[in-house]
């Protein structure tokens, strides 16, 4: 075989394993020849030799860069090694690859993720407790009512109790019932209403969900950690969540999601959510958009309409029921731009497909004004 043909399959195949790294040798071996075929034979075939293989040593310098940086290879919270990270995180980058959430990131230390209901950091708002949906602060969130002068609703309430009017203003669009048992405890700004309450499994993942309220007054922005636990009390998988702003009386959902492979592929015990607010960086753009959501037997398609004159951003989570159980959650971002928004008068849908039966679904969005809109 003539070392021209040996360099050019060489090439190809370092190129093919560079996406997953092991190509950078292979790739190095054929520029090496096709460099002195080139200086021998100055051909296309060659220079395609050349090209192919600088691809392929590239490829996996770039990938390291994203993942490290210019510095060395080091721990992770995930505790895959190295060749995963890199590969794992540059994937995931790209949208190709789901590595689900539910690890402490080097941003957020483990000592301010765990929820201490005992030591909670002093903030401008009160909070209140609830246990597996029943206010388990009585006394707190009285105190709040007196100071307000307003009547708190009740804190656990069966959707159906929301008024369908308020659809397509940042509500619910489809409204399904209520259902939730594994063990909670939470903490929420006074203000800050539990609508309802779920926890589903599947394969590879947990995630507790909830479905709140902005009763404040004010536009806010929410935070919400959630900490999975063992019978003992330990700290299992944490998972932090934020919704950018929420206007007031509007409903909004926190999805958390603890990896399996952290709760030695089993459920946790229990779990905790501590959900604070601040006010947002973002302005609120609910009122200028408009939600639709359709659905066939298995998938929804969801259709927002940017109503402004500016380029909106628009979160919204779709909850999949068979009956009163909640069978799947997605989290969707309707975009018609490369920046994930929506342009100034126009509209954009995604598809959402559930790999499990359903029979209806509910809608929750919020939606904000995108940077350089």
């Amino acid at each position: 075989m003539h070392i021209t043909t040996i360099a050019l399959v060489i090439s190809i195949v370092g190129l093919l394993s560079s996406f997953v790294l092991v190509g950078f040798i292979p790739s190095l071996i054929s520029l090496a020849l096709g460099i002195r075929l080139l200086i021998e034979d100055k051909t296309i075939e060659v220079v395609r030799i050349v090209a192919i293989s600088f691809v392929g040593v590239i490829l996996p310098i770039i990938m390291y860069f994203n993942t490290y940086g210019i510095s060395f290879p080091k721990d992770n919270d995930s505790k895959e090694n190295t060749f995963v990270h890199i590969i794992a995180e540059n994937y995931e980058n790209l949208g190709l690859y789901n590595r689900k959430d539910g690890e402490i990131t080097e941003e957020t230390p483990a000592a301010e993720l765990v929820y201490q209901p005992v030591e909670e950091k002093e903030a401008d708002y009160e909070i209140y407790h609830v246990s597996s949906g029943i206010p388990a602060d009585a006394e707190a969130a009285n105190s709040a009512d007196e100071a307000s002068s307003q009547d708190l609703p009740d804190i656990f309430e069966s959707l159906d109790s929301i008024n369908k009017d308020d659809a397509g203003n940042g509500e619910v669009v489809n409204v399904a019932a209520s259902d939730d048992d594994m063990p909670s405890y939470g903490g929420l700004p006074v203000g800050t209403m539990l609508v309802a309450q779920y926890f589903r499994e599947d394969d590879h993942n947990c995630n507790p969900v909830l479905v709140l309220r902005n009763e404040t007054g004010d536009v806010c922005r929410y935070e919400c950690i959630f900490t999975a636990r063992d019978r003992d009390g330990n700290d299992l998988a944490t998972s932090e969540k934020t919704v950018e702003v929420v206007r007031d009386k509007g409903s909004f959902v926190f999805e958390g999601r603890f990896d399996k492979r952290q709760l030695g592929n089993a459920v946790p015990d229990s779990y905790e959510f501590l959900v604070s607010k601040r006010t947002p960086y973002e302005k609120d753009m609910s009122a200028e958009v408009e939600v639709y959501t359709g659905i066939s037997d298995s998938y929804a398609v969801l259709t927002a309409n940017n109503k402004s004159s500016s380029r909106v951003k628009v979160d919204a989570y779709v909850l999949f029921f068979d009956g009163s159980e909640l069978v799947d959650c997605m989290w969707m971002i309707p975009q018609n731009t490369g920046e994930v928004c929506i342009e100034a008068g126009s509209s954009a849908s995604i598809q959402g497909n559930s790999y499990y039966r359903f029979d209806r679904v509910e809608t929750y969005y919020t939606a904000y004004e995108a940077v350089g809109g």
